[in-house]
């Protein structure tokens, strides 16, 4: 799942990545399906723009159990910690990471927490999705 570029070892490359950093670059190392790495993208940002975020806090925009999926595959990784049911950012994974755990960091002190994920993943599905099968809804009398 993970698919680590060249730049993530190389420092010389590294130093001009650090230069514009984007939450675009960390959700596709992570997920090559645009609609994955925009919803990934999404709960970094969320978590980034409130400093620690909780699960009822979380827009509903996605049903909760996406924003918990992609939250708690952030605390996998080691970026996210969960704690007191509050998600926030962590470094837990900057050694074995070196490069891309810098990228990380910078992104986290000084990215753009309003950018336009829109533009960034254009052909992502967005919202939610439509019901596909399940218990059928009852109809009051």
């Amino acid at each position: 799942m993970v698919s680590l570029k060249y730049w993530e070892w190389e420092d010389a490359v590294l130093k001009e990545k650090l230069k514009a950093v984007s939450v675009k670059e960390i959700a596709r190392a992570y997920f090559d399906n645009e609609t994955q790495a925009y919803r990934f993208a999404s709960a970094l940002l969320l978590v980034k723009k409130r400093g620690a975020l909780r699960l009822r806090e979380c827009p509903e925009e996605l049903p909760v159990a996406t924003w918990k999926r992609y939250l708690d595959f952030g605390v996998q990784v080691g970026m996210l910690k969960h704690e007191d049911e509050v998600y926030s950012f962590t470094d837990r994974f900057t050694k074995p990471l070196k490069n891309f755990g810098e990228y990380v960091k910078v992104w986290v002190r000084t990215g753009n927490p309003n950018e336009d994920l829109g533009l960034t993943f254009a052909l992502a599905k967005r919202g939610k999705e439509k019901k596909r099968g399940g218990k059928r809804p009852t109809s009051s009398p």
